[in-house]
C-alpha cells in the first residue's frame, strides 16, 4: 500500500489500532462509481477501512460486503439519501450542481452525510461537501480532500463546526472498524469501547 501524508497526518491523533485492510477490489469499485477513487481515500481503506469515528461518524464501504450481524453502511445507500436531500430542498435552486456529482464516502450521528464533490476529472482534487441537517447551511463545500477534512474535523480547526454535533471534546480518538465493532457487540460487549455492555449481544433468531 502506498502511504499517503494525510493519513498518516491522521494516523498520529487517531491510532490505526482498531483499523483493518479493507482489500478492496478498487477496479470493480471504479466500474460501479465510474470514477477513480481519491489516494488518501484509497490509502485510509488500506490502513483503517470503514468504520466509526469515536462512535460519531462513520466511513463508508465504497463497495457491499456482508456483515457478521448485519450489512455495514455502504456508498450507495448514503449517496442516494444526499441526492434526494438535495432534490427535497429545491434541487439547484438550492445548490447548483449536478446532483450526479454528489458521491457520499461518510456520515456523522448528527445525520449529516459527508460526501465528495466530484466535478474536477482529478479525484484528488474533489472537495467535501457536507449535507448538513442542523448546520448553518444545508449544502457546504470545503477545500480540502476526505484526509485533510477528517484531520481539522478531529482536531477542532474549524471555527465553526461543519457538521450538526459536537464532534471533538479534547479527549482520546479513536477509530473501529466494523468487523472488530461487530465481533464486540456479539460478544456482549460495547462496538465502541469494547467494554461489557447488559445491551449488546447476539439477539438474531
Amino acid at each position: 500500500m502506498t502511504e499517503n501524508v494525510r493519513v498518516k497526518a491522521l494516523e498520529q491523533i487517531m491510532p490505526a489500532t482498531h483499523g483493518a485492510d479493507e482489500d478492496i477490489d478498487w477496479q470493480a469499485a471504479e466500474a460501479v462509481w465510474g470514477n477513480r477513487f481519491p489516494a488518501d481515500f484509497i490509502a485510509f481503506m488500506g490502513r483503517f477501512g470503514a468504520g466509526s469515528i469515536n462512535g460519531e461518524a462513520s466511513v463508508l464501504l465504497p463497495l457491499p460486503k456482508p456483515g457478521l450481524q448485519w450489512d455495514p453502511a455502504q456508498m450507495a445507500e448514503e449517496t442516494a439519501n444526499a441526492r434526494r436531500i438535495w432534490e427535497a430542498q429545491g434541487g439547484r435552486a438550492a445548490f447548483d450542481v449536478d446532483p450526479e456529482s454528489i458521491l457520499a464516502w461518510g456520515v456523522t450521528g448528527g445525520s449529516d452525510i459527508l460526501c465528495w464533490l466530484t466535478t474536477d476529472p482529478d479525484p484528488d482534487r474533489w472537495p467535501v461537501l457536507v449535507v448538513g441537517r442542523r448546520t448553518a447551511d444545508s449544502f457546504a463545500v470545503y477545500p480540502y480532500g476526505m484526509g485533510e477534512f477528517l484531520y481539522r474535523l478531529c482536531s477542532d480547526e474549524f471555527d465553526v463546526s461543519p457538521v450538526s454535533i459536537t464532534f471533538w471534546d479534547g479527549g482520546h480518538l479513536s477509530f473501529v472498524h466494523w468487523r472488530k465493532a461487530q465481533r464486540r457487540w456479539q460478544e456482549g460487549r460495547n462496538p465502541e469501547t469494547g467494554e461489557p455492555d447488559p445491551y449488546a449481544g447476539d439477539f438474531a433468531d
